[in-house]
């Protein structure tokens, strides 16, 4: 859709639904003024009434005081009474070829689902995410869909398809035998969900060429239940250090897949940017984790789906065991002083809701204002985006939220998206 389509359809929208919008004689599309009741800029504890912002084409021009700031007489004015401008949310582990495990299992979306109907599907998850007010993801593997995800990043930066700006990991890497699908008679080879690769070699091979068919990040499973026994480390710390030195040279970081105490330990040692999960990550090791720089992803709402998918109803059942050990985990890090950053797993829960991830971290012990900066601010300066991103201030990309209501106070307000913009592009929230 064009950006003059988008910005009619805005108005419409807007003065249909109590949200009012003012144009000027000759509104021009690459001009925007936005006067909310409240910014949250995210640079500051809370929100703060009475400012406007400039938009013109793909970047903040200006955030001043309303009294203070000359509206040009071409700009589209948007007043949103009630709300709250905010930077555009950001989720660190999604997965876009993905749906919930209630509607197919991982099996089946691996084995049975033709790439064109899992690429289609997943263009419909990236307008629910973006239209959810995420305008920035890191997609970590696509579960045996090979390298779609590059091809969907191109689509959102070429124009063709409305979504967030993808940050692409494409295959992830896992030790032979490691990974799944799984189950299946031992002399059939079954295609998996992630890059085979074992030894400094082919694991340089494999990094290399993942970086040469478009990859932004590398992911690596640091740790697997090999044979369905426990959770055992896949890597040694030579292995992970070398992935993580080739991708380096590149200037390319590497998340690493890791729930097993000595999984996280070998990937920290290693040099990681991200840690994902770390359902066995003590004090020490989050420690570990600070010391060297490494952020932690801890993916709460995944955790919180596969227990409702399997019959757990929150608020009325007891909570079970691993919902109960992720929570006394994320306990940890917060003690730790270790950095956290939103990353939800989405794609194992429904496309769209990924505000749930920020709501658990405020349930789990952080205030509002840090959940906000987990998915804003710090999750821009984990993937090296800060100098564009994660903040409301002039030179920045115009990625922004506008909620209905003050998700410094509530964070649940999260879910009431009014507008988003991306790039300067405004996507009314219907």
């Amino acid at each position: 859709m064009k950006r003059a389509q988008l910005s009619s359809l805005c108005l419409v929208l807007f003065l249909t639904s109590g949200v009012r919008a003012q144009r000027t004689t000759t509104p021009r599309d690459d001009l925007v003024v936005l006067k909310p009741s409240r910014v949250w800029t995210g640079d500051e504890r809370q929100s703060q009434a009475g400012l406007a912002v400039l938009v013109r084409g793909r970047t903040i021009e200006a955030i001043k005081p309303v009294a203070d700031l000359k509206i040009p007489a071409e700009a589209r004015l948007i007043e949103l009474e009630g709300t709250t401008l905010i930077p555009g949310l950001i989720d660190a582990h999604t997965h876009l070829l993905l749906h919930p495990y209630n509607e197919a299992t991982w099996n089946d979306q691996v084995l049975q689902e033709s790439l064109a109907l899992r690429v289609c599907r997943a263009t419909n998850h990236l307008r629910k995410i973006l239209l959810s007010g995420f305008t920035t993801i890191r997609d970590l593997g696509t579960e045996g869909a090979g390298y779609a995800d590059v091809g969907l990043r191109d689509a959102v930066a070429q124009g063709i398809v409305p979504g967030p700006r993808v940050l692409a990991t494409t295959r992830a890497i896992v030790a032979t035998g490691s990974y799944a699908p799984k189950g299946f008679a031992p002399e059939h080879a079954i295609p998996q969900g992630a890059e085979e690769a074992d030894g400094v070699d082919s694991l340089i091979r494999a990094v290399r060429e993942q970086m040469g068919k478009g990859a932004d990040w590398i992911k690596i499973y640091a740790d697997a239940a090999m044979g369905g026994g426990a959770v055992k480390p896949s890597f040694s710390l030579d292995e992970l250090k070398r992935v993580v030195e080739t991708a380096g040279s590149a200037g390319i970081l590497v998340a690493v897949h890791a729930s097993s105490r000595e999984g996280m330990r070998r990937a920290a040692l290693a040099g990681a940017a991200t840690i994902e999960h770390g359902e066995e990550g003590d004090l020490e090791i989050f420690k570990l984790m600070k010391e060297r720089g490494v952020a932690f992803c801890p993916t709460l709402a995944a955790f919180e789906a596969s227990a409702v998918q399997r019959g757990y109803q929150p608020g009325r059942d007891p909570i079970p065991p691993r919902l109960q050990r992720s929570r006394a985990t994320f306990k940890l890090a917060l003690q730790s002083g270790v950095t956290i950053v939103n990353g939800s797993d989405m794609g194992v829960f429904a496309h769209g809701e990924g505000a749930r991830e920020i709501e658990l971290l405020v349930e789990y012990g952080m205030k509002p204002l840090d959940a906000l900066a987990a998915a804003t601010t710090v999750a821009a300066r984990t993937l090296r985006l800060e100098d564009r991103l994660g903040r409301i201030k002039p030179g920045m990309l115009a990625d922004l939220a506008i909620i209905k209501g003050d998700p410094t106070r509530d964070i649940g307000t999260l879910r009431r998206v009014v507008l988003v913009l991306k790039n300067g592009v405004v996507y009314p929230v219907p």
